[in-house]
């Protein structure tokens, strides 16, 4: 688990990150976001260890960490948004440069490699020079970098820039396979990307958190009311009757259908609190098919933007 405690960074008398405190778990895999300025970089460069705070610290697995320790450094993982490759050396012969520099078992790097060329799917090109790959090729090559010493953590800054669909569909799923031995932390502007990838978002604005959950959870938030578009399966009577229970209960604060097709019925739903969760068991417990239950601001981009001009 990383961990962060009142993470804050000037530069002079500005500001960059104030007082962060984030928390994540093990084999998750977060999404970062942010406007131009925000205190994204910064972020990401003091837990890379590239960086150190002015305040605050950093933590793995319960263990404090400086900046300045380069076992600490090595724990993490870093795909900066232009990777560092070496034109003029091959595929394989930059990753055990790094691995070594990284202070990686020479023992185990072989097998490591192979390993890590095979995640990637560089392993065609692994003799090829760099300077002759395409750009999906070329950040396929950055992230085997990151993983290659087995950090903890692994930080990706714009993993996706550049790509073409197909390069970009491929990378997507790289990064998804990552959640199976490391955690990791994704920056990116392309929020349909952080929508395919992540499990959780956590949003920084004017260099202070101001939300950490999953995207419903940002949507509830953000939306006027809390609202939810929920569509239930069942007796047109039965839904209405589920749905006024939950005024009574406290639960929503109002309700109203926006359309019917058959057996399934649709309504824009205002939450009294973030919990759309307890909506979803309502419905359940009530003995009706929940279909579906999705923010009314059912666009990340919209979600982004009020969350980020709410704390402006």
């Amino acid at each position: 688990m990383i961990r962060t405690e009142s993470l804050t960074k000037y530069y002079g008398q500005r500001c960059a990150v104030q007082d962060l405190s984030i928390t994540i778990q093990d084999r998750e895999i977060v999404g970062f976001l942010g406007r131009n300025g925000a205190g994204k970089t910064t972020t990401l460069r003091m837990l890379a260890g590239l960086l150190a705070p002015s305040s605050g610290r950093i933590e793995i697995d319960g263990e404090v960490m400086e900046a300045t320790e380069g076992d600490f450094r090595w724990r993490i993982g870093f795909l900066p948004d232009r990777p560092p490759l070496y034109e003029l050396m091959t595929v394989r012969g930059y990753l055990e440069f790094v691995a070594r520099l990284r202070g990686y078992d020479a023992a185990k790097l072989p097998r490591r490699l192979e390993e890590v060329m095979n995640l990637t799917q560089i392993t065609p090109r692994a003799d090829d020079p760099i300077q002759s790959l395409s750009q999906g090729f070329r950040q396929r090559v950055g992230i085997a970098q990151a993983v290659i010493h087995e950090p903890a953590l692994v930080i990706l800054d714009e993993p996706i820039t550049g790509l073409d669909p197909v390069q970009l569909k491929e990378v997507r799923g790289l990064i998804r396979d990552l959640k199976a031995e490391h955690t990791v932390l994704l920056s990116s502007h392309n929020l349909h990307e952080v929508h395919e990838t992540c499990d959780r978002l956590m949003v920084i604005e004017e260099g202070r958190l101001v939300f950490s959950g999953t995207e419903l959870e940002a949507a509830s938030r953000a939306s006027a009311g809390g609202a939810l578009r929920v569509t239930v399966r069942g007796a047109q009577a039965a839904v209405k009757a589920c749905l006024d229970a939950q005024v009574q209960a406290g639960l929503l604060s109002s309700w109203s259908e926006e359309r019917s097709a058959g057996d399934d019925h649709t309504a824009l739903a205002h939450l009294t609190s973030d919990a759309p969760e307890r909506l979803a068991k309502a419905v359940v417990d009530a003995g009706l098919a929940l279909r579906s239950l999705a923010p009314a601001a059912d666009q990340l981009e919209d979600v982004f933007t009020l969350l980020t001009e709410a704390e402006s």
